[in-house]
C-alpha cells in the first residue's frame, strides 16, 4: 500500500509540474488517503502483534 502511494505522490508531482492541476490534485488526495490507511493498518498489527506476543508467553 506505500508503494501505491508513492506512485501516486510521483504522479501527483509529474502532473503538477507538467501543468495538470486537476489530476496532481487528485492523485495527491489518493496519495493521502493511502498513506494514512498505510500508517492506521501499521500501528494496529504493531499492537496487535505485541499484545498476542505477551498473551502466547
Amino acid at each position: 500500500m506505500l508503494k501505491w502511494a508513492l506512485i501516486f505522490a510521483i504522479i501527483s508531482l509529474v502532473a503538477g509540474v507538467l501543468g495538470f492541476t486537476g489530476v496532481a490534485a487528485g492523485a495527491a488526495s489518493i496519495a493521502k488517503v493511502l498513506f494514512f490507511i498505510f500508517v492506521v493498518l501499521c500501528v494496529l498489527f504493531l499492537v496487535l502483534g505485541v499484545t498476542v506476543f505477551k498473551a502466547v508467553d
